[in-house]
This record gives C-alpha cells, structure tokens and sequence, in this order.
C-alpha cells in the first residue's frame, strides 16, 4: 500500500508517492499559472490548481496501480479562494503575495487594532489574509460576496474538491480568525475589524479525526483511486514542511528556504506574552503550536540579484559569492523586495529594499554575498523575535541545497545548520502527518522513522565577530530606513 502526499504550491503542485516504510517511489509535478491583472495582485484559477492536483495523482496511480492507502494533502496558505453554495468558484482566488489589501491592513497596523488582537490569535495580520481581502472585496466589488457562500484557501478547496467537504485546518484558521488558546473562532476578532458580516462566510475548522474524509466518487474517477480512501487534511505548507523536516517538539526549530523564507520554533504554548510578531499557529499535534515568521523576502530575491548581475541562475551567483569574504566588506543588503512590504519580523507594507555602505572597493562578488547574508539577517532577526533558544536549525525548501548558504546562515544565526534528505518536505510532512492520524501514534514517533537529515553543518567561530557586528549594523540600518519611510518619494 502507498500513501500519496500532495503539496499544492504557489507555482508547482507535487504529488509524492510513499511506500509504508516511508520511502519515496515516485514524484509527478505540474506548473501552476500565477496570474497579475494588475501591479501588485496575485490570483489563480481555482480549477487549474485543482486539475494540476488531480492529474498529478493520475500520473502516480496509472504508474503504481490504485492499492493506495491514503491522500494527504497540504497547500500553499492564506489568501482568498471563495465558492458558492454548490462548492464552485465565485472567481479568481486571490493569493497570500497579492498586495491589493495591503492598505487595510496597513490601517488596522496604525489604529492598534491588529496589535491588539495578537492576544487573542497570537498573529500579526497582513494583507494577503483573509480578512483583510474580504473587507477590500466587499468594499471594490461587493457582488463577488453576495455570491459566495464560504472562503477557503488552497488547502480547503482542494479538500473540498477531494471529499465534499467544506471545511479549513486549524492552523490556516489560526490567522487571523482563533482565540490561540481554544481553537475556536473568537467573535471579538471579526468585532474588532469590522467584519461581523462575514461570520457565515467562515467554513468549519477540522482537527484531529475530522481532519479526515472519504475520497468522493468522483474525484475517484479522475484520480484512479478507490472511492472511499482516507483523505487527510494536513496543515497548510509552512507547518506540514517543518514536520517533513522532524521538527515536531519544543525549542526545535526550521528555516524554509522558498519563495517565502518561514523561520518557525516548536512550542507548547502560543506564547501571546510574547512582542506582536509574526503567527502563532496550532498544529496537528495536540498542545504544540508554531511560532512562525514569514517573510515576504525569500528565492525571489536571489533571483532579481542575479537578473541585475547578469548572471543565468543562483547557482552562478553562489560561485561568484564565494569570491568575497564573510562580511562583503561591510556591505549590507536589506533584502524587502516584495511590493507588499514585510510581514515578519515586523510588519510595514511600505518596506522597501536597499544596499548600504556601498563604495568603489565593492564588486559583483561582494554585492552577490551581500544578498545571502542579508536573507539570513533576516533569518536571525526572525529567531530573535520569536523568544526561542533553539540549539539547531533544519533547514528545507529549494534554497537549502545550496551549501554556501547554509555555512552563511550557519555563521550569522550562530546555530548548526541540517538539512533535510527529503527534498519533498511537505509533502512528507503531510505524510507524517496521515500516519500520525491514521495509526494514533505521535507526529514525533512517525516523523523519527520517516524523517531523513543529513549531518549539521557547524557555524565557523572565526566568523562570529564579523557576522555579529554586521547583524548589529543591519538593524541599525533597517530602523534607519523606515524612520526615513524607506526613502521613498
């Protein structure tokens, strides 16, 4: 028997095939389209995402035959996927990078009330959450509300597309919509924002056994499994992808190096004493949550450095990074590219990216490491915000492969580094996950016979001094720019 794990993300769906003892048999992959109508939006066609999803699984079933187990699903989170009465799409979803909200999210920051509400939901709202879309939605084009019956993200409307079932996990929920402590839905929350209108938008939260349904019969057909197969909801992808990493207990703590950079540490609390940053976010694992921060800074930033050195790919970049020395001779990047702004460490959606103390000493190589360090400051930073002493990072994600990133991270968090074997993370994590649930052992047991790592890389102690005063300087300069409004006309 094999179980399928599906790891829908923003521009590639991947179903991966385990066997029983976790090893992997087969991956099939599908691009998903990311369309930009406009500067700063970002959507998808709900039923594309859905086909990439079921032709992936076709293409696994057709290859192993049908004497498949189980499905487990994970997805790229937030954002806005709504449907009708029927289930069906009501347009466009509207995905967790598109800025078009981030105006009101940015005044909910300024008035205190998102401050506020993070002792309740232990998060720090943002413009690609639901909340925030739906108000920009019933304020730009109040049709498309009045015919949506339910909001979702990607992993609800996928489950839904599987099983029936109009339901999200608890961790997609957590932000911005849970009391932390409870899971429940906190009233005040929607109170609070003005946004009492859309309590019957909200579907209901699964956890634990409701995390699981039957493969409906006509999803079946298409996918070549039997009807009636367990379908598990796992958590969206920054939590399922920490799990595929065996990062399951308290103090542990994982770096996903994508399109986001997500640094997030175990905890057997939602720890809402804490300074209002980033999430706080319930996991499969009863009294463990995930103190995440996700940054809007991640591979992107890699790539548009190497389109401005002129250089084919990032692999051309770490070659030329490794001319310069740790430090690149003081200069500093801050690496808040995005057109949303930043969400994590801090939240201000007219961040905006920037090089310092650059002079005629500096080159194409300096200015390539700059970009490493400068995403792994922000790594740091996001450590130091979440009050968590861990004594390792495992890192995950496709950035992860890259060996002088990881001796930079390494050397600026001051942590051992250890990657993954699994290069399907969360896919495995949703795996993990489906076993935990289907079998009633721990995540921690499933994850410590089915997580693989490789052996930690140690930070360089020479380079402790130098990469201490740079994060020193790297503060210096982020709170210097935003007190000048990012120097921005």
């Amino acid at each position: 028997m094999i179980t399928i794990g599906i790891d829908a993300g923003t521009s590639v769906v991947k179903s991966v095939a385990y066997a029983a003892d976790g090893t992997e048999l087969a991956v099939a992959r599908r691009p998903t389209r990311v369309e930009h109508p406009r500067p700063g939006w970002a959507e998808q066609d709900m039923q594309e995402v859905w086909s990439a999803v079921a032709d992936t699984v076709a293409e696994l079933t057709a290859a192993a035959g049908s004497d498949v187990a189980a499905l487990a699903l994970t997805a790229q989170g937030d954002g806005c996927w709504l449907v009708d009465d029927a289930g069906q799409p009501t347009g466009p979803a509207l995905l967790w990078n598109d800025a078009r909200a981030s105006g009101i999210a940015a005044d909910w920051a300024d008035s205190g009330v998102l401050a506020e509400l993070f002792k309740i939901n232990g998060s720090v709202g943002f413009g690609g959450l639901p909340h925030a879309q739906l108000r920009w939605l019933a304020e730009h084009d109040p049709a498309r509300i009045e015919r949506s019956a339910k909001v979702l993200t990607c992993g609800g409307w996928l489950f839904h597309c599987l099983t029936g079932r109009l339901a999200w996990d608890v961790s997609e929920a957590s932000n911005p919509f849970l009391d932390a402590r409870t899971g429940q839905y906190a009233p005040t929350v929607l109170a609070e924002l003005g946004l009492d209108w859309a309590q019957p938008l909200l579907p209901d939260v699964v956890d634990g056994q409701q995390r699981i349904a039957p493969l409906r019969d006509a999803a079946a057909e298409r996918l070549g499994v039997p009807a009636g197969t367990p379908v598990v909801l796992g958590a969206y992808d920054v939590i399922s992808t920490a799990i595929g990493a065996g990062v399951t207990e308290p103090g542990q703590a994982c770096t996903i190096l994508g399109t986001t950079i997500c640094t997030e540490v175990i905890s057997d609390s939602p720890r809402l004493d804490r300074t209002p940053v980033g999430m706080s976010l319930r996991t499969p694992e009863p009294g463990r949550w995930m103190l995440a921060s996700a940054t809007l800074s991640g591979t992107e930033v890699v790539e548009w450095t190497c389109r401005m050195l002129g250089l084919p790919n990032p692999e051309d970049l770490t070659d030329l990074a490794e001319q310069a020395e740790p430090g690149s001779k003081g200069l500093l990047m801050l690496p808040y590219l995005s057109l949303a702004g930043e969400r994590a460490p801090f939240y201000d959606p007219a961040a905006r990216g920037s090089l310092h103390g650059l002079s005629l000493e500096h080159g194409p190589a300096e200015i390539a490491r700059a970009c490493l360090e400068g995403l792994a400051m922000a790594i740091r930073d996001c450590l130091r915000a979440s009050a968590a002493q861990p004594t390792e990072l495992r890192l995950t994600g496709g950035g992860s492969a890259n060996r002088l990133w990881r001796q930079v991270i390494a050397d600026v968090t001051g942590l051992p580094v250890v990657r993954t074997t699994d290069e399907q993370a969360g896919a495995r994590g949703a795996t993990v996950t489906a076993q935990s649930l289907l079998t009633g052992r721990s995540l921690t047991e499933v994850a410590r016979e089915l997580v693989g790592t490789s052996e930690p890389l140690q930070p360089i102690e020479a380079n402790r001094a130098t990469y201490d005063d740079a994060y020193a300087r790297f503060i210096a300069a982020r709170e210097a720019a935003q007190a000048a409004a990012w120097f921005q006309r």
